[in-house]
Formats: structure tokens, C-alpha cells, sequence
């Protein structure tokens, strides 16, 4: 779709309703000038605690915080006109009682402006998905790899490999979707689980290293346009390589700062010329 398409700001009913339509195009984002860029493309814009690994340099994104996440949230609403904005919850802001979730999804959606958060969480998340559906929030789903769940699992290997791995990501992500959450994340799965779950389920299902079949695809946009390149995950189709152009692009910087010839005349003030 050309950009030019986009005259409204794309809702949580029209998200939910785009299940075996056309797929969903969605991205992550962090900051307002990416999400400028990013906006008239994508149907959906995820402020997410990857934000920890690609801005901050973690090792996780267990170190991310309800600050770091609203100051990025806003920064990323400030930049958007189309696509709906969604906010990561951050490890610990949601686990220990639907009550703490809910204080804490909205003070997000109340200081950021996004029109609903993520948490990650099967079965164990429905009571907490059910509370907060039922007070106004709107939640995005997340199972199969749940990188808040790392040290658990045991690293970030590929999910549901067994049967019985794959049976309890089923049953989760139907306890998310029976518990009112208007689309999942799937990720880091086998490509059949993520293909049945996507069957089973009567929400959307946003795939990230899942299948091709799902009603929607994401990724880190660092990640897709060769910016973070310290680990390119399996399930990365690199569309660019900007991080090699920024690096030329300081060298030559550099040489020409070295070299004075930066800055050259065209770069410079002159005193004004009297005239009469």
C-alpha cells in the first residue's frame, strides 16, 4: 500500500478482525524519527523491551524498566499517524497479580498515548489477560519463545520441537485468545505448531520465526534493515545493510575532517554583503 493510502489511525477491532485476511505487517520501534519512517508502511508499530538488547546494550531484556518503556512508548507515538501502537510490559510489571498489571498497563497507555500493551504468558497470564480486557486495556498475546522467560527455558532455542512442548504452546495461546487478548505473538516455534495454532485460534496470530501461515508478520526493524548486527537470529531476512553504510559513511566523514576538507565552503557562513 502506498502511503498515501493512510488517512486513519488503524484500530484494535480492525486488528482483530484482519484473522485470514490480509496479513498483518508489523515492526518494532523505539524512537519518533524511526517511527515516522516506519508509520505509513506497517499496520502495526510495537514499542518492545528488545528495546533493552538494540538501544541499550543487554545482554536481555530483563533489565528493561516502566520508565524505559514509557519514555520510548511516547517517543514512538509522537512519530505515528497509522499504525496502531503497542507497548511492551517490562519482566516484572505484570507477573504478580492482575491487580499490579493493571495499575501498571495503565499508567503506560495513560502516559504514552499507545492503543493497548504486550505480555508475554500462556495459561498461567489468562486471569490476568481476562482483568484487563474487562477494564479497557487491550492485549496483545505472546507465546511459544518468551525471552522474559530465558533462564527458565534455558536459552533461546526453538519451541515445541516435542509433543509435549508443543501441546501445552497450543493450549496456551487458546487460553490467551479465550481470555480476550485481540491477537498473539507467536514466537520462536516449529513451523507445523505455529501453522495449528493459527487454525485453532479465532484471534490473529502475528508470527516471529513461526510460519508463513500466520495471520501476520514481525520483526525487529534493526534487525531487518542490517542495523543491529551483533546477532542475526535464524528467522532474519535482511532487507538492508545499513550498518555497513553508517560505518562508511563516518570513515569518510572522518578522512574529510582530517584532511580539512570538511567543512568546505558550501558549509559555511559568510558575512552579508552591504548593498547601495
Amino acid at each position: 500500500m502506498s502511503a498515501a493510502s493512510h488517512d486513519h489511525c488503524v484500530t484494535i477491532p480492525e486488528i482483530r478482525s484482519r484473522k485470514a485476511g490480509v496479513p498483518l505487517v508489523c515492526l518494532t520501534a523505539y524512537t519518533t524519527p524511526m517511527a515516522r519512517l516506519l508509520d505509513p508502511h506497517v499496520d502495526l508499530l510495537l514499542v518492545g523491551d528488545s528495546v533493552g538488547m538494540v538501544v541499550y546494550g543487554y545482554d536481555s531484556t530483563l533489565a528493561v524498566t516502566m520508565d524505559m518503556m514509557i519514555a520510548h512508548g511516547r517517543a514512538v507515538v509522537r512519530g505515528t499517524r497509522h499504525a496502531c501502537v503497542i507497548v511492551d510490559m517490562p519482566f516484572g510489571s505484570y507477573q504478580e497479580s492482575p491487580q499490579i498489571a493493571f495499575r501498571n498497563a495503565a499508567r503506560i497507555m495513560a502516559e504514552t498515548g499507545c492503543k493497548g500493551i504486550k505480555i508475554e504468558g500462556g495459561a498461567e497470564m489468562a486471569e490476568t489477560i481476562a482483568f484487563l480486557t474487562k477494564r479497557g486495556i487491550p492485549v496483545l498475546g505472546h507465546v511459544g519463545l518468551m525471552p522474559q522467560s530465558v533462564n527458565v527455558v534455558g536459552g533461546y532455542r526453538a519451541r515445541g520441537r516435542e509433543g509435549a512442548d508443543a501441546a501445552r504452546i497450543l493450549a496456551d495461546a487458546k487460553a490467551c485468545a479465550e481470555a480476550g487478548a485481540f491477537a498473539l505473538v507467536i514466537e520462536g516455534t516449529v513451523e507445523s505448531l505455529a501453522h495449528a495454532i493459527t487454525k485453532s485460534v479465532p484471534v490473529p496470530t502475528i508470527g516471529i520465526g513461526a510460519s508463513p501461515a500466520c495471520d501476520g508478520q514481525i520483526l525487529v526493524t534493526e534487525d531487518l534493515l542490517g542495523i543491529f548486527r551483533e546477532f542475526t537470529p535464524k528467522f532474519v531476512k535482511r532487507y538492508a545493510e545499513l550498518g555497513q553504510i553508517i560505518e562508511e559513511s563516518v570513515q569518510a566523514f572522518g578522512a574529510d575532517v582530517r584532511d580539512r576538507r570538511f567543512p568546505g565552503p558550501e558549509q559555511l557562513f559568510g558575512l552579508k554583503r552591504k548593498t547601495g
